[in-house]
């Protein structure tokens, strides 16, 4: 009999353990949320109750995160433009490869993960990088410009220079409230950012460009979509991307904005390509949600975008430049994603109505950012053509590996950022490293294989 109530102790001892650790893995950041148990418990537990749970049950573990947070915050905000290295590690892949990972300070305001990824607050604390020739130039959400020499990644500390811009000034003389910077792009001496704003007539979106100083950046208007909304959303899109024939291409989210996307005279839910010279515009796709990664491929003449689907649904789509007519991917009709009412509304086959089938798509979301594609030419390793796929929700890289048709996945694998969101990615050839913006602390992060 006390054998057989020893034993049972023992199995609530584990169980209660484990639901301990599985109801803390729920409510603390940081947790991987693509993991499939911790998903289940998602599902069952009701949002109320885990933070009432972190609130009293694991007051102590909570404020020991909290502490722990708060001196990196106070840290970063004492180092001011030194760009600090803070952290060096080496992490897996779930392929088990190593990667050395380093992380430098940046001196942004932070993203506040409790206000929620939708709030208006945070649209101001997305960053973004481009590197030029031996340097680095960074935005934040709010419109700083900062630069650095990339060689300093190899040092402790980055030495940030700030770039004067009239971001502010035009914005106040306009009457625009700033909603938050959406790309950062650089090509041909001219540096290019898209900006979200509220005016009179509502929400839209519109490119500014500057010539490439690194002392004072004067930014005039570029494209101006004329296009307007009238409620506050994250489906803006705004990526910037090189293209051919002198033209750059520009990524415009549906904006919650219900049918737009089908509609040919509404640029919400598309992607334009732009003539640099005159501003003039042609339609290179539409259907679109919201495409938060945008990369063209010379060598193939290759459109590769990525997207945020609803509740679910997340695409990487393939546009070979070599249509007859207009590719359409299938928003706000056709998504493998739910809508967040849990209401299933869209057509789940793509190509049975007449739209582009994703050629990968991710449930449940990864929060998919930005997307590069290495060629065997370019790819550090010489044998494989990757996609490389940043994440936001799933704080991660996934690594794609696939034919040179884009036909078909070969292989993936997975680099997971604990505690992160990364925002955006770029691959230095010369230095053979991958330079990520983190968010969360927010800090510059470079990525690259273990020797």
């Amino acid at each position: 009999m006390f054998s057989f109530k020893k034993k049972y102790l023992v199995i609530l001892i584990v169980v209660f353990v484990l639901i301990f650790f599985g109801l803390w893995n729920v409510v603390r950041e940081g947790y991987d949320k693509q993991d499939k148990t911790i998903l289940f418990l998602k599902k069952i537990i009701p949002t109320k109750l885990a933070r009432k749970v972190r609130d009293t049950v694991f007051i102590i573990p909570e404020l020991k995160e909290k502490n722990k947070f708060l001196n990196l915050q106070v840290e970063k905000y004492e180092q001011g433009l030194q760009g600090k290295l803070f952290k060096e590690e080496i992490i897996e892949s779930n392929s088990k490869k190593k990667f050395t990972v380093k992380k430098f300070f940046l001196p942004f305001p932070r993203l506040d993960v409790r206000l929620g990824w939708a709030a208006t607050e945070n649209s101001k604390r997305a960053h973004y990088l481009e590197i030029i020739d031996n340097k680095v130039l960074v935005i934040s959400g709010l419109g700083q410009t900062i630069f650095f020499q990339k060689q300093n990644i190899n040092k402790k500390k980055l030495d940030q220079i700030e770039i004067k811009n009239n971001i502010s000034h035009f914005l106040k003389n306009n009457d625009y409230e700033l909603i938050g910077i959406r790309d950062l792009f650089v090509e041909d001496d001219y540096v290019y950012i898209s900006i979200q704003h509220k005016d009179i007539n509502g929400f839209t979106i519109n490119i500014y460009r500057a010539r490439l100083d690194f002392e004072e950046l004067d930014f005039k208007p570029f494209f101006i979509t004329n296009e307007y909304w009238p409620e506050y959303n994250v489906f803006s899109g705004g990526r910037i991307e090189t293209y051919k024939d002198n033209k750059i291409l520009f990524s415009i989210g549906y904006s919650a904005v219900k049918s737009v996307a089908q509609n040919k005279d509404i640029l919400l839910g598309k992607i334009i390509a732009i003539d640099k010279q005159t501003s003039n515009y042609e339609l290179i796709s539409i259907g679109h949600r919201n495409p938060q990664g945008l990369f063209f491929d010379k060598d193939s003449d290759t459109i590769i975008n990525s997207e945020h689907g609803p509740k679910g649904g997340d695409e990487i789509n393939i546009n070979p430049q070599n249509f007859d007519k207009i590719p359409n991917y299938g928003w706000d009709v056709a998504s493998y994603g739910v809508s967040y009412s849990g209401k299933d509304n869209f057509k789940k086959s793509h190509s049975k109505y007449g739209f582009v089938e994703p050629f990968r798509q991710y449930t449940p979301s990864i929060g998919i950012s930005e997307i590069l594609y290495l060629s065997k030419r370019k790819n550090l390793d010489k044998t494989k053509n990757n996609l490389y796929v940043s994440s936001l929700r799933a704080g991660s890289v996934y690594i794609i590996e696939i034919d040179s048709k884009f036909s078909k996945i070969i292989e993936e694998d997975r680099i997971f950022f604990t505690e992160e969101r990364i925002r955006d990615i770029e691959f230095d050839e010369e230095l053979e490293v991958f330079f990520l913006l983190f968010e969360f602390t927010p800090s510059i992060g470079i990525l690259y294989p273990k020797n």
